[in-house]
C-alpha cells in the first residue's frame, strides 16, 4: 500500500549527487574512495524602440544532479563501495572525511508530451527520430495512469513498482533478475467544468514562415485555432501575431463575445511568407500579452511552430532574456504546440521549459481536437508552479538506482527546496510519472524510496509539500504478466524511449517484445492511444531491421548513472 502525507518543514534533505552504490564495504574500499576525494579537492577552484521586457534572470536548473558523485559511483569496476548505515565494518576512522554515498534523486516537474508525438510522426513517415529528440518521460507522460486524485489544489504522491527479471513468459532482459522498476506518480485534481475556470487571455503567436506552407503545418494551425475558437467561452480574450523575418500584431487582444467569426477571418487570411524568426514572434508576443494583460485571467502565449528558427536570435536562452520581466512580473506563461515532418524539438522545449510552460506536439487534426478540446483546461490554467521532486533512497536496501529520462531537468539537491530555483508548472488533470530501475541489497526489507514534491501556489506564492513512501512489499510483485496494467503501458513506453535512443537500461526487452507487450495491453486496457504505441514500436522495429540492426543490443549488467 502507498502512504502519503503532507509536510511542510523546511527541513533540508540530505546533500549530495546522484546514484548509489553497492554494499561491499571494507578499509581497502574506503582508503581508494578516501584517496579519489583528495584528488578531487587538488583539482582546482574553480535602440529598435521596442519596449525592453528583460530584467535580472532567475536562477534555472542544473545541468546535472548537483553535489559530486558518491565515491562508489565514480569507477564501480574497481570495487570501491559504500557501506550500509550500521556495517560494523564500515573502517570510517581510517578515512574521516570521505563524502556519503548520495541516495538523492531531484528534478523538475515535467508535462511535455511533444517527444513522443514527434517520434510517432517521424515513425509513420518511415524514418527513426534523432536520438536526442527522444525524451523518455515525454513518452511516459502521454499515457493515463490512473493515479488516485488529491482532494484539495496540490498534488498525490503516489509510489509503487515491481520486479523487472520474472513473469510470464519471460522477458525481462539480459541483467534484469535482480532489478526493479519503481514508479513515482503525482497527480492533480482534475479541471472543474469549463464554467468554472477563471477567464483566459491567450495570445497566439504563429509561424507563417516558408517551411510552414508544407502540408500538416499552416492549414493544421489553421485549424486547430478555428477548433479553439468555437471553444472558448465569452469572457475570454485573444489576441494574434504572426511571424516569418519580421513579426505582426494581426488582431489586438479582442473578447470572443461577439466576435468568433471576425477571429476566424483573421486566421483564415495567414499565409505563408519568409524565413522563421521566432525571436521577433515571441518578443511581440509578450508585448501584446502585457498590453492585453487581464487582472484574475490566465495570461497565456502559445507559440505554434515547427521550431526551426533560422532568423535573429535562435538560441532559446537568448529570447528568454528578452521577455524575461514580463513571463516574471505578469506571470505570463509560454505554451507551444509543435507542428511539422521536420520540427524543431528540443529548441520548442528549452523555450517553453525556461518559459514556465510545456509544450506538445500535433500531427493531424484529430491530435489538434485533443490538445484544444479535451485538454483546453489543464494547458491554459496553472495549479502549481515550480514544481520539483526529490526521491530519497534508503540506503540499507538499495544498492543502486537510475531515474529514466529527466536529464535536462534535474535539480541539485541542496536546491529542492530553494524557490528561486526554476521547477516545472502543473496544470489541473496532469500526471506526471518518474521511473527508476533500482538495484536492492540482498536481503532488503523495509522503506525502499520517500518521494516528496514541492511545489508554490500560483496565486499565494505560498510552498507546499506533499510525500509518499514506497516499501519492499510494494515492489516484490512481477512486472510483465502482473495485474497493474498501467504500470506495464508506462514500463513499455520507456523501454521503447530508451531503445530509441541507443540506451542500455537494464530488462529492457527488444522491440519486437515490446511491440507485442503493447498490443496484448491495448487489448486488456480497451485504450486506443496504447494500440497507436504498439503501431509505433512495431514500425520502429521494423525499420531498425531494415537497417541492418536484427540484433538487439544487450544491456549492461553494470553500474549506471
Amino acid at each position: 500500500m502507498n502512504q502519503a502525507g503532507r509536510r511542510h518543514e523546511k527541513r533540508a534533505g540530505d546533500r549530495g549527487g546522484y546514484r548509489a552504490g553497492g554494499s561491499r564495504a571494507g578499509a581497502v574500499a574506503l582508503l581508494l574512495a578516501g584517496a579519489m576525494a583528495l584528488t578531487a579537492c587538488g583539482a582546482g577552484s574553480g535602440s529598435d524602440g521596442t519596449p525592453d521586457l528583460s530584467s535580472g534572470s532567475r536562477k534555472g536548473q542544473s545541468s546535472t544532479g548537483g553535489g559530486q558523485p558518491a565515491p562508489d559511483a565514480v569507477a564501480p569496476e574497481t570495487g570501491r563501495s559504500a557501506a550500509p548505515e550500521g556495517d560494523a565494518e564500515s573502517g570510517a576512522s581510517a578515512a574521516p572525511d570521505v563524502k556519503a554515498p548520495d541516495y538523492l534523486s531531484t528534478f523538475a516537474l515535467d508535462v511535455d508530451t511533444a517527444s513522443y508525438g514527434y517520434a510517432r510522426r517521424t515513425l509513420g513517415d518511415g524514418r527513426l527520430p534523432a536520438a536526442e529528440d527522444v525524451r523518455p518521460e515525454e513518452f511516459v507522460n502521454s499515457f493515463r495512469q490512473g493515479y488516485e486524485r488529491p482532494e484539495g489544489n496540490g498534488f498525490s504522491v503516489n509510489v509503487d513498482g515491481a520486479r523487472i527479471g520474472s513473469g510470464e513468459g519471460g522477458g525481462g532482459g539480459t541483467g534484469a533478475s535482480d532489478w526493479s522498476l519503481l514508479r513515482v506518480g503525482l497527480a492533480t485534481k482534475t479541471a472543474p467544468p469549463a464554467s468554472e475556470r477563471p477567464p483566459a487571455a491567450l495570445t497566439f503567436v504563429v509561424d507563417i514562415s516558408g517551411s510552414m506552407s508544407e502540408t500538416g503545418r499552416l492549414d493544421l494551425v489553421r485549424k486547430s485555432l478555428t477548433i479553439l475558437t468555437d471553444e472558448l467561452r465569452d469572457d475570454d480574450s485573444l489576441s494574434l501575431v504572426t511571424f516569418s523575418n519580421e513579426a505582426e500584431t494581426r488582431l489586438p487582444m479582442t473578447r470572443v463575445k461577439g466576435n468568433r467569426n471576425r477571429i476566424k477571418d483573421v486566421v483564415a487570411e495567414m499565409e505563408p511568407a519568409q524565413s522563421t524568426n521566432v525571436e521577433a514572434g515571441i518578443t511581440r508576443g509578450y508585448e501584446e500579452s502585457v498590453e492585453g494583460h487581464r487582472e484574475g485571467a490566465t495570461n497565456r502565449v502559445v507559440l505554434l511552430s515547427d521550431a526551426l528558427a533560422n532568423t535573429g536570435d535562435t538560441e532559446a536562452d537568448g529570447i528568454l532574456k528578452k521577455i524575461d520581466s514580463a513571463r516574471r512580473e505578469y506571470g505570463i506563461t509560454l505554451f507551444g504546440v509543435g507542428v511539422g515532418s521536420d520540427y524543431g524539438d528540443a529548441f520548442m522545449e528549452q523555450l517553453t521549459n525556461k518559459g514556465d510552460g510545456n509544450t506538445t506536439y500535433v500531427g493531424d487534426e484529430t491530435q489538434a481536437r485533443k490538445v484544444f478540446v479535451d485538454q483546453l483546461p489543464a494547458h491554459l490554467e496553472i495549479r502549481a508552479r515550480d514544481a520539483k521532486a526529490q526521491v530519497a533512497f534508503d540506503r540499507k536496501n538499495v544498492q543502486q538506482f537510475r531515474l529514466i529520462g529527466y536529464e535536462n531537468r534535474k535539480v541539485a539537491d541542496e536546491d529542492f527546496r530553494n524557490d528561486s530555483v526554476d521547477g516545472g508548472e502543473v496544470g489541473p488533470g496532469h500526471t506526471v510519472t518518474a521511473l527508476y530501475a533500482v538495484r536492492l541489497r540482498e536481503g532488503a526489507s523495509g522503506t525502499v524510496a520517500k518521494a516528496t514534491v514541492r511545489w508554490l501556489d500560483p496565486k499565494t506564492r505560498k510552498a507546499e509539500e506533499e510525500t509518499g513512501t514506497v516499501t519492499t512489499g510494494s515492489v516484490d510483485g512481477t512486472l510483465w504478466g502482473g495485474e497493474n496494467d498501467r504500470l506495464q503501458v508506462a514500463a513499455v513506453a520507456a523501454y521503447f524511449a530508451d531503445r530509441l535512443r541507443g540506451g542500455d537500461l537494464p530488462g529492457a526487452p527488444g522491440l519486437g517484445e515490446l511491440a507485442s507487450r503493447a498490443s496484448g495491453l491495448a487489448e486488456s486496457t480497451e485504450d486506443s492511444a496504447v494500440e497507436k504505441l504498439a503501431t509505433a514500436i512495431g514500425q520502429a522495429d521494423r525499420l531498425q531491421r531494415g537497417a541492418g540492426a536484427d540484433d538487439e543490443p544487450e544491456p549492461s549488467e553494470g553500474e549506471i548513472g
